[in-house]
Order: C-alpha cells, then sequence, then structure tokens
C-alpha cells in the first residue's frame, strides 16, 4: 500500500501544475478565490484539456470504465453524493461529509482536498489553476455512472 501511494505522489511530480510550472506559486494574491469567479470558470471548463489535466488523477482513479485503482472510480460522479461508490472503502470523514459533487464543490475539493475534507484519503495536494479545475470538471461531466459517454 505504501509502495502505491508512492507511486501516486511521484506520477502526480512529474506532470507539475502549469502554473508552478510557469513560475507562478500557490497564494499569490493575483489568483481570485471568489465564488462568482470560479462559477465563471466551472462554465468555461474545457473537456479535453480537462482530460490531460486528469493524467494526474489516473495514478489512483478511473473513469470511463469500471473498477477502480487506489480510489474510486469517477464515472457519474457530477451530481453524485460523496462517499458512495459501492465497493469502495471510504473513509469516516468522506463518508459522512454530506457533499454532493456538484461543479462548485468539486472545484473547492480538487483545490484542496484536506481542507474540503478534513481526514479525506486522497492523498493529493491539489490543483491550484481554477481553470484546470473547471476543465477537470468539464472531463468528468461527459460520464455517466456505468462508465459511458454522455
Amino acid at each position: 500500500m505504501r509502495q502505491v501511494m508512492l507511486a501516486a505522489v511521484f506520477s502526480l511530480l512529474a506532470f507539475p501544475a502549469p502554473a508552478l510550472a510557469a513560475g507562478h506559486h500557490r497564494g499569490h494574491a493575483h489568483v481570485r478565490h471568489d465564488r462568482d469567479h470560479d462559477r465563471d470558470d466551472q462554465n468555461k471548463g474545457n473537456a479535453v484539456h480537462g482530460q490531460q489535466i486528469f493524467a494526474r488523477c489516473s495514478a489512483c482513479h478511473v473513469v470511463g470504465q469500471t473498477g477502480g485503482k487506489m480510489g474510486p472510480a469517477l464515472n457519474g460522479v457530477v451530481d453524485r453524493k460523496a462517499g458512495t461508490v459501492a465497493g469502495y472503502a471510504y473513509s469516516p470523514a468522506m463518508k459522512n461529509s454530506g457533499l454532493t459533487w456538484d461543479a462548485a464543490t468539486l472545484a473547492r475539493f480538487l483545490e484542496a482536498p484536506s481542507k474540503t475534507v478534513p481526514g479525506t484519503k486522497m492523498f493529493f495536494p491539489g490543483l491550484a489553476s481554477p481553470q484546470d479545475r473547471a476543465d477537470v470538471t468539464a472531463y468528468l461531466k461527459q460520464y455517466r455512472a456505468d462508465g459511458s459517454k454522455k
């Protein structure tokens, strides 16, 4: 299990976030984090780019097929209640979070998973770019719960 987690972390390091690769750092004042701005970005999500960003997530998650890896399959995740994929052993924090994965909630979670759901098992530092979060959400929206595309 520890080796799998380390492999997942190293795969994340192999795909640096575009903003960080360009020399930008988390926490700069020029990044707006208000809800209206995030909502605008989610409406403009690019599923093609989202698929590229999702490559970082694929170390632990699958979409478009059944079964999972270390994390649950994300088929039909948009508008699904958190912690409800049958057969996956969620943390108590996730099972009891009361969240529904709408675009705004996904954006918050993808930015800072452990801050959004303290105690989550998801070991991911987050996506700093609001546009990357919107793009991943647009990519995930394409899939039904059975893994087929809408």
